[in-house]
């Protein structure tokens, strides 16, 4: 099986053609080859397959096994992928994912594409949504408390489940210890993503997540956009913010209407995996 492998903003993929090659068990498939000592090593996979409702659509597994609606860094890399191996013929396009269908916009330059512009859509700040178990009508800087640690926590659906933690300082031991911890929380019945932000200015913060089904990565874009919209609803920034992970950076403009994530695609090889 051909395959691409692709990051964003570090977020590391798998990209295959589900056309040209079928595979029965996605879950399986994820594990397998997202192993970084037995497979290729992959935060998750992108398979591409053909739909009526858009130019393509994008099959997303993490690393686990489990599927995921949407992911940000990973439709970015699917968008190069189907664009440099002519699966779409135009620079503006629709992909349709278990979160609807996002339009994208990707600005080439000789023949090289130099970003790509991903329409998120609108964040669910309903907690039935997200999921939330709570009565409040938004879960928006509640305070929990872990091993006698309190920490103030928002959440949001953008894709998927995100809770942010806002933090004086970026700290790896504390997100290491408390990013799974949260994660796993009764009151998140499907699990929650969990990015620690630190707010530099108006206009740029820092995101490390604790991904869902992943674990620590190097940057999660719909992580970052959901930072940037909880920060911008507690005025804590402007509604167009610059965003440094420990992977890479992306710009997000926040609307009344909308999310838009700007940010590279960068591939890192091609070949062939040998398929048991």
């Amino acid at each position: 099986m051909k395959f691409w492998k692709l990051h964003g903003a570090g977020n590391d993929f798998i990209a295959v053609d589900g056309e040209t090659y079928i595979i029965d068990d996605y879950s399986e498939f994820a594990k397998n080859v997202c192993h970084r000592h037995f497979g290729i090593g992959a935060d998750g996979i992108l398979v591409y397959k053909k739909t009526d409702d858009a130019d393509a659509q994008m099959v997303y597994y993490n690393s686990d096994g489990s599927i995921a609606k949407m992911c940000g860094n990973g439709i970015r890399c699917f968008a190069k992928f189907i664009y440099d191996n002519k699966l779409v013929d135009k620079t503006e396009f629709k992909v349709k994912t278990l979160d609807g269908i996002k339009n994208i916009s990707i600005d080439v330059k000789n023949n090289k594409i130099e970003n790509i512009k991903v329409n998120m859509g609108k964040a669910n700040f309903d907690p039935k949504a997200v999921p939330v178990n709570t009565e409040k009508d938004i879960f928006i800087n509640e305070k929990i408390e872990i091993d006698g640690v309190s920490i103030n926590i928002s959440s949001i659906l953008i894709g998927v489940p995100h809770s942010v933690v806002f933090v004086d300082k970026i700290d790896k031991e504390f997100i290491l210890n408390y990013g799974p911890e949260i994660e796993k929380l009764d009151i998140f019945p499907q699990k929650t993503n969990v990015n620690f932000v630190k707010v530099i200015d108006e206009n740029n913060i820092k995101v490390f997540t604790w991904e869902r089904g992943c674990g620590y990565t190097l940057a999660c874009g719909t992580g970052i956009c959901s930072s940037v919209v909880i920060a911008n609803y507690l005025e804590l920034v402007s509604d167009k913010v610059n965003v440094e992970s420990e992977g890479g950076k992306l710009f997000i403009e926040v609307t009344e209407d909308t999310i838009y994530m700007n940010g590279p695609a960068v591939k890192i090889c091609e070949g062939l995996l040998e398929v048991k």
